[in-house]
């Protein structure tokens, strides 16, 4: 090869170098205490701020409170914990809570857990999140917040290959929380469809249904009544030091809760947002 071909030759590859993304840049998992996964750049982005409420401030789910809290308390001690499956009414804290827990272990243990959120239409990629988190010395806790499944959506394998293990097994170090608003992962339809058309029914939507079985701890959050409701205005409130007497708070809260056709803990929130606003522009008029 002349040298004029060798040039080309050089400067076609050093062009090739440019366009080539960077590789994405080492692990750290000690630079927060929350990430978010992004798999097109094989990286986990750091969370400089989680935004949550403190686990103090969710009522009217004391005994689901407490078997999350548990749970994460035992793996960030290094004990044995269970993949957590919270589903059930919109609003009602599930998300909330698996954050909530993932502080109050921190703060019991500084830096003992971090927090990983997973993206559901990411799912089929949590193979790979966990091969990358394999051997790491902090514990990880992974959450996919509002998991479900449509027709025709075969990324559950994913899933239920993670949670079975596979020939690799969990990483220790790892541990799986998932919200959704499904107690089964997939529309009742979808079920009951293939049921209904299938030559061995419960053959046929066993492989789907019984996804949710393989959480360890499958906690169930339904819709709350009045005094809950209020309950949690109250809490909300007081926590933002809002200076409104009880009987006002009470019939404002449940004039909104009226408008939006529900009571949560969504929806408590939104209403005392709502309120301080309120007040603050009172104030400052």
């Amino acid at each position: 090869m002349d040298n004029s071909l060798a040039a080309a030759a050089l400067r076609i590859a050093e062009a090739l170098e440019r366009l080539a993304p960077p590789p994405p840049p080492p692990l750290d998992l000690s630079l927060a205490d929350a990430f978010v996964w992004h798999p097109a750049g094989h990286r986990l982005a750091p969370v400089a701020r989680v935004a949550r409420v403190d686990i103090g401030l969710l009522k009217g789910v004391e005994h689901q409170k407490a078997i999350v809290l548990e749970n994460t308390r035992r793996f960030a001690h290094g004990l044995p914990a269970n993949n957590a499956m919270l589903w059930g009414a919109r609003g009602m804290g599930k998300s909330s809570l698996v954050k909530a827990a993932h502080a109050a272990a921190n703060a019991e243990t500084a830096g003992a857990l971090v927090l990983i959120e997973i993206h559901r239409e990411d799912i089929r990629t949590l193979p790979e999140l966990l091969n990358l988190l394999r051997d790491r010395p902090r514990r990880c806790l992974i959450l996919c917040d509002d998991l479900s499944f449509e027709r025709e959506d075969a990324d559950y394998k994913a899933l239920k290959s993670v949670l079975d293990g596979g020939i690799e097994g969990r990483p220790a170090n790892v541990l799986f929380y998932a919200t959704s608003n499904r107690r089964h992962l997939m529309p009742r339809d979808m079920i009951e469809n293939e049921r209904s058309t299938a030559i061995n029914p419960s053959e046929a939507t066993e492989e789907k249904v019984s996804l949710s079985d393989r959480f360890g701890l499958w906690i169930g959050f339904h819709n709350c009544d009045q005094p809950t409701y209020l309950e949690m205005v109250e809490g909300y409130a007081d926590e933002l030091g809002l200076s409104i007497a009880r009987e006002q708070l009470h019939a404002q809260a449940g004039e909104w809760s009226v408008t939006r056709g529900a009571r949560s803990g969504r929806v408590a929130w939104q209403f005392v947002q709502d309120l301080a606003g309120r007040l603050g522009m009172e104030k400052a008029g």
